[in-house]
């Protein structure tokens, strides 16, 4: 096809496109629909946000084994992974600073030396 003959049918096309819009003024409102849930949102408890990662670490322990420690905010929880690819083990301790605890799991300790016990393995100190 030539220049020539596309030039009428895209000026068609530009047309058709503008006669399909409407010419009748938009009105818009203020105020809008009442919200049916205003009352029980505003009544609701106060939500409560996961903890985040505070800080991550990985240790060597005494039997020569790598752990991967996510500690979350708060100083009340911890992800413990023995393998960098495997799904953590969230521990938890009831106040900060006491252990945190999991079936098989036992953390104390933050910074740059652990005490860690793993399902199946005694009490090991860890450092970073």
């Amino acid at each position: 096809m030539k220049m020539h003959s596309l030039l009428p049918v895209a000026a068609a096309s530009a047309l058709l496109a503008l006669a399909a819009c409407s010419t009748e003024p938009e009105t818009i409102t203020g105020g809008g629909p009442q919200d049916d849930m205003a009352a029980e949102l505003a009544n609701a408890a106060p939500v409560e946000l996961p903890p985040s990662v505070k800080e991550s670490k990985t240790y060597r322990c005494k039997d020569n084994t790598i752990v991967y420690v996510d500690f979350l905010s708060g100083d009340k929880s911890a992800n413990v992974r023995t393998d960098k690819a495997a799904p953590p083990t969230l521990v938890k301790a009831e106040e900060a600073g006491k252990p945190m605890v999991a079936e098989g799991y036992s953390l104390e300790g933050k910074g740059s030396s652990i005490t860690l016990t793993l399902p199946g393995k005694g009490s090991q100190s860890c450092k970073a």
